[in-house]
This record gives C-alpha cells, sequence and structure tokens, in this order.
C-alpha cells in the first residue's frame, strides 16, 4: 500500500470526498542547477560529491555570488529548497581558507540550532560548537578561546555573550559573518527585541574592528526585504526564485461534515484529524500532525494511541516543554523511520531534520498563509509524492478559507511586522547596551538620529543607570540589564512541572509564566507524552507547579475575566456607519475559576474558583463604534438588540425587595453582601418575557453576587447582534496579519466610554506596547468588514453556529440576523 493508493481510496469514500472542498494538485517541479562554484575548497567539494550532490541549485548559486561579492544577502525560498548549505558553503568555504576567521549564526530555537550544528560538523572539520543554556560550564571557556563558527540563539546572545564580550574579544575581533536563520520568525515583540539584539551586537562588532556580512533566510512572506533590512539596518540583496527540484504534491482543504445542519455544528477537528491520520498509518504512510497547542497535541496522541494500542511505541508527540533528551529521541526515530506518526506544534515547523514526511496533516489553520505553507513542506522532503491536508476548525476564520479556497492558494503571504522603535523595548535595549560599552557624545544607536539617542541616555542618567562624564556615559547601576530583559512576549521566568515516579520526584517538563495562569492553576489537568496530571499546587514566586498523575475523564478549561481601558487615542476616521479608532489602551486580565469539561461529550462537569493575582497589559488597540443613524435604522428593521435593558422606574426598589427576601446573600455561592450591593438577576432573559411587569414579578428575580450575576449572564444571555460581530471580527482578524489568533484580544460593550457612549467593538494586541497590529487593523477596517459579511451570509446555519457569529443563546436565540444587519450596514450592502 502507497500514499498514491490512499489518495485513490479516498476519491471515491462518500466519508471522505465530499467534505473536500479543495483538492489542489501541485506538479512535480524540475530543478534548475548551476555548476558547483570552482573555486570552492576541495573538501567541501568532496562532502557534496559523498552526498551526491554534483550540482548547485541556481539559488544556491545566486547565493554565493552575492556572499562572495560582500552584500548582505536574504534568501528566501520554500521549505526544504537548500537554504542552509546556500549559508553554509560560503561562511565554511571562507574558515577553511582563513582559520582565523569567526562565524556566528543564530538560530530562533536550540534544538534548531543543534541540529544545524550536527550537519555542519558533517560537511566540514572546520571547528563548530554550539553555546547556549545547555553547554556546560566547563566547555563554555573552549568555545569562546578555540571555536571558528558558534551556533547560538537570539536569547543566548542577548544574556549569555554580549554582556560578556570582553571574554569574546579573540572571537568578535574575528568576526566575519552572522547568519540569521528563519528571519520570519522575528516577527511582533520577539522581533523587535531581536533587531535591537543585532543592533548592540553590530555595536560590539564594530568596537573591535570587525567588519561584518549578515547572510539570512527565511520561508516565503509578502515583505522579505522590509523584514530584512529592519532586522539587520543595511542594504540587502533579496533572492526569491526557488530552483529546488520537488516532487508531486497534493493539497487539500477538509471540511469536516455537518452534524446539525440548522445549528452549524460540525464534526470537531481534532476527531476528523485523527481519523485522517489514522487512514494515513493503515497504508503505512509517515505522518506528522500539527495540532493547535500543546493541549490538543496531547489529546490527540492519547486518541490516536487508543486507536493503535499495538503500536503506542511508534506514535509521539512533539513539542515545547519536552525535555532536550526527549526531543532528540524523537526526531532520531522520525529520521530512521521508527517513528510512524508525530503529533506536533510549531516546534516541528522550523527545518528540524526529521527525515523524509510523506504526508502533513493541519488540525486547524494555523493562523497565518505563510505558516500553513511552512508546515505543509515538512511533507515532500524529496523528490516522491507527498501529501498535505488543512483539516479546517468550526473556527469562522477556518470555515472563509474552507469556502473560499482560492482566496488561500492565490493570496501572496502576509507581511512580518515589527518595530525596533517600541519606546518600551528600545530603552531596554539602550540600557543594555550601555551596560555592555559607553555611549560617547555623538553616538547614535541604530537608526536614532545622534539628539534621539541622547535622549533616552538622558532619561537613563536621570534613573541613575549611567553617569555622564568626559563626553562618555559610563554603566553605574548595580542591576545587570540583560537579566531581567526577556526577548519574547512573556516574562522570562520558567515554572517547573515537578511530578512523582514510583516514589522518587521528577521534572516532567516546563512552561512560561503567563501560560501557567492557565494552563496549571490549582486544579487545572495537564497532559504530557499522553499521561494525566492534576496541578495540586501552583507557586508563581518560587517558579514551581506540583502535578498528580491521575485518570482524570475531563480537562479544564480556565476562565478570565478581563477590563479594557483606553489610555490615548493615536487615529480618529469617520468610516460608513460609525467611526473608526486606533490608540493605546490598558488590559487588566484575571483567572478567577475554571471549568471541568468532559473528554468525549465536552460537556461542563463542574465549575471551581481559583485565587490567582491579575496581570496588567498596556498595548494598543483598534476599535469602532457605531453610529447613531445605524442603530436607528436597524431598531427600525428589528435587527438591534444590544441596547442596555430599561426594567422601570420602580427597579430599584424592586432590587431592594428581592435583596431583603433572599436575607442579603447570594443565592449561588451564599456569599453576604459588604460594601458593594448584590445584584439582581432575571432568572430567564429579560427580553424574553411579553413585558416588564412580567419580567419583574418577585418570583422571576433572584439575588447574585458580581461574580456570580457575570457568570449567569454569559450562560443565558440572548446573543445579540454586537457580541456576534465582535465574535466574528475577532477571529477573521488574523488574516489580514502575520498573527496568531491568541495574539488578539476582543471586547464589546453596548455603552462604551471608548467610543463616546456608543456600542462599540475593540480588537486589541496581547503583547507589550504592541507592534503594529492595531494600525494596519485601523488601515485595513473595510476588507475586514467586508470578509465578515461574506463569511456570515454564506454561512449555511439558521440562527449563529461556531462557524460565523457564534451559537445561539439557550432559548434558541442566536445572533446571526442582527449580526448580518449590523454588516450590512458597515459593508453598505
Amino acid at each position: 500500500m502507497s500514499l498514491l493508493s490512499l489518495l485513490s481510496h479516498w476519491r471515491a469514500d462518500a466519508s471522505f470526498a465530499p467534505n473536500v472542498t479543495a483538492w489542489k494538485r501541485i506538479p512535480a517541479r524540475e530543478g534548475q542547477y548551476a555548476p558547483i562554484p570552482e573555486d570552492l575548497t576541495l573538501a567541501l567539494r568532496q562532502s557534496l560529491w559523498g552526498k551526491g550532490i554534483s550540482a548547485l541549485y541556481e539559488h544556491q548559486s545566486q547565493a554565493w555570488e552575492h556572499v562572495r561579492a560582500g552584500r548582505h544577502t536574504a534568501l528566501v525560498t520554500g521549505t526544504a529548497s537548500g537554504k542552509t548549505l546556500a549559508y553554509n558553503l560560503p561562511v565554511l568555504d571562507y574558515l577553511l581558507k582563513n582559520p582565523a576567521g569567526r562565524a556566528l549564526y543564530l538560530f530562533p530555537t536550540k534544538a534548531l540550532a543543534h541540529d544545524q550544528l550536527a550537519e555542519i560538523r558533517e560537511m566540514t572539520s572546520v571547528t563548530a560548537a554550539a553555546y547556549d543554556g545547555d553547554t556546560a560550564g566547563h566547555i563554555r571557556a573552549k568555545v569562546r578561546a578555540n571555536a571558528q563558527l558558534v551556533v547560538t540563539n537570539p536569547d543566548m546572545l542577548h544574556m549569555g555573550i554580549l554582556p560578556h564580550h570582553p571574554q569574546w574579544e579573540a572571537f568578535f575581533s574575528q568576526l566575519r559573518f552572522i547568519i540569521i536563520d528563519e528571519m520570519h520568525v522575528y516577527r511582533g515583540v520577539f522581533g523587535s527585541h531581536v533587531a535591537n539584539v543585532i543592533r548592540r551586537l553590530k555595536r560590539v562588532a564594530a568596537f573591535y574592528g570587525a567588519e561584518v556580512q549578515f547572510m539570512l533566510t527565511s520561508a516565503t512572506i509578502g515583505n522579505p526585504h522590509e523584514l530584512a533590512h529592519t532586522l539587520i539596518e543595511e542594504p540587502v540583496t533579496v533572492i526569491t526564485e526557488d530552483g529546488s527540484a520537488r516532487g508531486e504534491k497534493h493539497f487539500l482543504i477538509y471540511n469536516p461534515p455537518l452534524t446539525d445542519e440548522k445549528l452549524g455544528l460540525r464534526v470537531g477537528v481534532r476527531e476528523e484529524s485523527i481519523r485522517v491520520t489514522s487512514d494515513l498509518l493503515s497504508y503505512n504512510v509517515q505522518t506528522i500532525l500539527f495540532g493547535r497547542s500543546r493541549r490538543s497535541v496531547e489529546w490527540m496522541l492519547q486518541r490516536l494511541r487508543d486507536k493503535w494500542p499495538g503500536k503506542a511505541g511508534d506514535i509521539r508527540a512533539y513539542r515545547s516543554g519536552y525535555l532536550p533528551q526527549q526531543r532528540r529521541e524523537i526526531e532520531a526515530g522520525l529520521r530512521q523511520g521508527e517513528v510512524r506518526a508525530v503529533i506536533a506544534t510549531t516546534a516541528l515547523e522550523l527545518g528540524i531534520d526529521i527525515g523524509g514526511i510523506d504526508a502533513a496533516i493541519l488540525a486547524g489553520y494555523p493562523g497565518t498563509i505563510a505558516g500553513t505553507w511552512q508546515q505543509a513542506g515538512r511533507a515532500g522532503r524529496s523528490e516522491d509524492a507527498s501529501l498535505s491536508i488543512l483539516v479546517a476548525s468550526a473556527n469562522p476564520l477556518d470555515q472563509f478559507l474552507a469556502h473560499h479556497p482560492d482566496y488561500f492558494f492565490q493570496r501572496s503571504p502576509e507581511h512580518a511586522l515589527l518595530d525596533p522603535n517600541n519606546l518600551l523595548i528600545l530603552l531596554d535595549h539602550i540600557r543594555c547596551a550601555a551596560f555592555e560599552l559607553p555611549f560617547q557624545a555623538g553616538d547614535s544607536y541604530g537608526n536614532l538620529s545622534h539628539a534621539q539617542t541622547t535622549e533616552f541616555l538622558d532619561v537613563l542618567q536621570q534613573t541613575g543607570d549611567i553617569h555622564h562624564s568626559a563626553e562618555k556615559y559610563f554603566w553605574m547601576s548595580d542591576t545587570y540589564p540583560s537579566s531581567s530583559l526577556s526577548l519574547r512576549s512573556t516574562p522570562g521566568k520558567r515554572i517547573l512541572l515537578k511530578g512523582e515516579e514510583n516514589g522518587i520526584p521528577k521534572t516532567i517538563g516546563e512552561i512560561d509564566h503567563a501560560s501557567a495562569h492557565w494552563m496549571t492553576h490549582p486544579g487545572a489537568i495537564y497532559l504530557h507524552e499522553g499521561d494525566i496530571y492534576r496541578v495540586e499546587d501552583l507557586d508563581l514566586e518560587r517558579g514551581l507547579a506540583q502535578l498528580q498523575a491521575c485518570g482524570a475523564d475531563y480537562y479544564t478549561e480556565a476562565k478570565k475575566e478581563t477590563e479594557v481601558t483606553c489610555l490615548k487615542v493615536l487615529g480618529e476616521t469617520e468610516t460608513l456607519g460609525g467611526v473608526k479608532f486606533f490608540g493605546e489602551i490598558k488590559v487588566t486580565s484575571q483567572v478567577v475559576g475554571f471549568y471541568k469539561v468532559a473528554w468525549n461529550s465536552y460537556e461542563k462537569l463542574a465549575y471551581e474558583e481559583v485565587d490567582l493575582p491579575p496581570t496588567t497589559l498596556h498595548t494598543t488597540g483598534y476599535w469602532f463604534a457605531l453610529g447613531e443613524k445605524v442603530i436607528a435604522k436597524l431598531r427600525e428593521a428589528g435587527s438591534w438588540n444590544s441596547d442596555l435593558n430599561d426594567y422601570g422606574p420602580r427597579w430599584n426598589e424592586i432590587r431592594q425587595q428581592v435583596r431583603a427576601r433572599d436575607n442579603y446573600c447570594c443565592q449561588i455561592c451564599g456569599k453576604p453582601e459588604s460594601d458593594v450591593k448584590h445584584h439582581v438577576h432575571h432568572k430567564r432573559p429579560f427580553r424574553s418575557f411579553a413585558n416588564r411587569q412580567e419580567a419583574n414579578r418577585l418570583e422571576n428575580l433572584i439575588t447574585l453576587c458580581p461574580r456570580c450575576h457575570s457568570r449567569a449572564e454569559n450562560v443565558v444571555r440572548v446573543k445579540s447582534g454586537l457580541s456576534g460581530l465582535a465574535y466574528t471580527l475577532g477571529h477573521l482578524a488574523p488574516l489580514l496579519l502575520m498573527c496568531d489568533q491568541y495574539d488578539l484580544g476582543i471586547h464589546a460593550d453596548p455603552k462604551s466610554p471608548l467610543g463616546g457612549g456608543q456600542p462599540t467593538v475593540v480588537i486589541y494586541e496581547q503583547i507589550p506596547a504592541g507592534v503594529g497590529f492595531s494600525q494596519r487593523l485601523y488601515e485595513r477596517h473595510n476588507e475586514l468588514i467586508c470578509q465578515a459579511y461574506e463569511l456570515v451570509s454564506g454561512c449555511s446555519c439558521e440562527d449563529g453556529c461556531p462557524s460565523c457569529v457564534g451559537p445561539g443563546g439557550v432559548l434558541g436565540s442566536g445572533g446571526k440576523r442582527e449580526t448580518l444587519g449590523i454588516l450590512g450596514e458597515l459593508a453598505g450592502r
């Protein structure tokens, strides 16, 4: 049995073929070749011959010529197109001919760095070594003194190399090449930090007299020149023509079948992805299955092993949080063919060598077109036929692509956005730069002018971090600035996950500090390598979570409460149907509890509260407020249900009667009133009653504390057009950005101070200070609205479903009609 046999079977399978909304066959492509350079070192020629390489791809040859000519070069071609060889050849050739020379390779992850290090060592006798958090202390001095080529990651460069550059004097004084691999990863807040680390690297290298040359690689993105130039702030020659050979590829978009057409409910994306992967295993097709989260990866691992009990060892998971030796073992198993299926997060999206995978299944849209092609490219790393399937989830973004496949196949990949001059990020890195080397009068930093740089230095002088003397700015603080500055969007502190095995304490894995609030809160169910653990305790100060193995038949979903306030409006424009804005926002969030959810039925079994501290995020947001004329028109048409309820003139008197009847205690949790009065809640939605008098009868009312009232409103409220609109836009917005859905937050308020008291929808960035997503949405407001209209108007459900405006309310009244009415006005339809 083979992949092509399975494809033939699927075409005739009545349970599979009707669900395929697009089946694109990408024909095989012959390679465009160029001779191996005549002046390439003989040792490298022999290495190539030993690998069966007798010629270079055309883009590899172009890269060789540009690098040899001294140009900064960026290579932007597809997955498995030989980008690694394109930069290895000129660098290794130089080091072999100039043994005193030095090169620095930057990879976004340690796993990728070690994988590429192994390849370098196979090719050449150049002394190459890794320098990262896994490098033992007694080895580090030898690396600094002897390594011609050092592979590391931006975090280690930031914290472990640049602040200690005097120990690296011999290396930096001879530094010739800097390689930045997978540059498309350096976007958002992480990319903004990395661009500043590169500024500091260039500054230190210049101090030691080095003239460095950059070479960058990237998956296909929409703005490679802009991104490369922003990262290194030098003129860049970009190579985009891919001359590599590839086998035939089948790319399918698969939409799971409907289980209830009226409600728009479909078979779950995880269940269908497991079904497809199981089919591939039955045909002995080695497969990688990408999950959207660590939790979904572990869930699918458990279910797939249940279907193949005799092959549990052949089916593995791969994600962040696994210990390094576990990841190396899985990678080797894939290369050797012993692991037949791996369920992975984006940790395997990058170019780690895992051999020739035949099929890649994407359980849900990865969030970007570029990311989708990169995950799909993990299959077909040879000239044999390969398969990639995007299994659509119920998410509106997935459904938009399932119903508009041409949008995906014909659209250029997104632009990678970053902002190195974000004030918060910039000041922190100028602080780090001042620690590394004194600033002299007249110095500039990055693309800042001398005057702008001096303003930042004056701020640091006022805070006591630096001292100005004799035309120089010297570091004076006792602090070590790099140690407290994380390059990621979350704090650098990690939470260790501790458990027991046979009564002996062991470290299960680790997790970042921000994720710990919702993934490892007390009572949470945590999955690791298919094993189920319950979190017994979370100590954020000590960075420890204590886990206990269990056999729970449920998983947990954290519940967060969020408050959004506007700090400063940066843009405001009248648009069709209202006003759009973007500006600075403060978001305060707190995990207040969690639901226990049954594995199979998804039934919410119970709710428990937790006591965790709130987190505050200063960021940017885009929002728009509906105009009064639009609201009046919708009211007249009966398509507006987002006004605040009018409970009548006796409401305060009735509230007092109900609270007194209930002894001023919450009728759910029993909490008595304190300084803040309890709320009075209608047992069923106010608007479901025939009139106000009937709704306000005492038997229809109950006393609830603010927290229980909020919970009850979320459960029983009728879906309004405004909340349906927020649901749709929040899910579609990432389509216009190169970001993940979870990079954005959504907030709706029928009477918002952000919109002058008008009904308002806010989409905000989930990263500190923002990196330009909000402004991009502000600029592309009309496009977002039109896409939302197409999605909702084209959905087959009757009154709201998870694929358009969200599921209907408990009385069967959804928000589709209202949402479509709003969108029609905003889109001019």
